[in-house]
């Protein structure tokens, strides 16, 4: 069975929204930390970024969306994704802390480097540019998955999957061989969402799960049960 994971901003709507995502097939939801300079985000996931700081989504606030969230889910893996500068501002073991308590499964860091503070427990990051050190050290040390970001730019729909993702899952797979991976980053059609996951062990799914987000509940979870069914299929 291959991992579906999706991608919400925390606002004040997202509990609601993560729990239609996971009702359309999601196995795990990526909450959103906003961030004034996201630097690995598109056009999409900047302007939910906004709405939400406009919104007051802080971190504080976010947190307060992750445990509510956990109240709705109480089974599904939630993960925080934000940037170094936050942690920085509120605290690295503070962050950590709050996090978990709030019902944090684990943590995406999307600026962090592997290798820099190793005692924080967080999925990593490689992507095509990546050297074979790299992704060794970043298999070691992350927590329960390698998400391989499929090409170098920002979050965004692509025409086409990455043709790059085929050599990047097969120099992971002789790295990391006992980490799952899961692919993100310009997947957002149920034939980009197959494609990936015959090559990957799932998918993360972002800017297009954000759009549909927009639209409410109703729409994420028939967009979501759209990327289930092709993944099944």
């Amino acid at each position: 069975m291959k991992t579906l994971v999706v991608y919400l901003m925390c606002g004040r709507g997202t509990p609601e929204l993560a729990e239609a995502a996971v009702e359309g097939g999601a196995d795990v939801v990526e909450l959103g930390f906003p961030f004034s300079d996201p630097l690995a985000d598109g056009p999409v996931i900047r302007r939910a970024a906004e709405r939400a700081l406009a919104e007051g989504m802080r971190t504080r606030a976010c947190l307060d969306c992750l445990a509510r969230t956990r109240e709705l889910l109480p089974d599904t893996p939630l993960i925080p994704m934000t940037y170094a500068s936050l942690l920085e501002a509120y605290g690295w073991e503070r962050f950590a802390d709050d996090a978990r308590a709030a019902g944090a499964t684990s943590l995406i860091v999307a600026d962090f480097p592997a290798g820099e503070r190793p005692e924080l427990r967080r999925v990593q990051l490689v992507a095509p540019t990546s050297t074979d050190e790299r992704i060794k050290v970043a298999a070691e040390q992350t927590d329960g998955w390698l998400y391989l970001v499929t090409l170098t730019g920002t979050t965004g729909a692509r025409d086409g999957l990455s043709p790059a993702l085929a050599g990047l899952v097969e120099r992971a797979r002789a790295l990391a061989q006992k980490v799952p991976l899961y692919a993100g980053f310009g997947i957002s059609t149920g034939e980009h969402a197959r494609a990936a996951t015959e090559l990957a062990d799932g998918i993360v799914v972002g800017s297009r799960a954000v759009q549909a987000a927009d639209e409410g509940a109703h729409a994420l979870r028939t967009y979501v049960a759209s990327l289930r069914e092709a993944i099944d299929a």
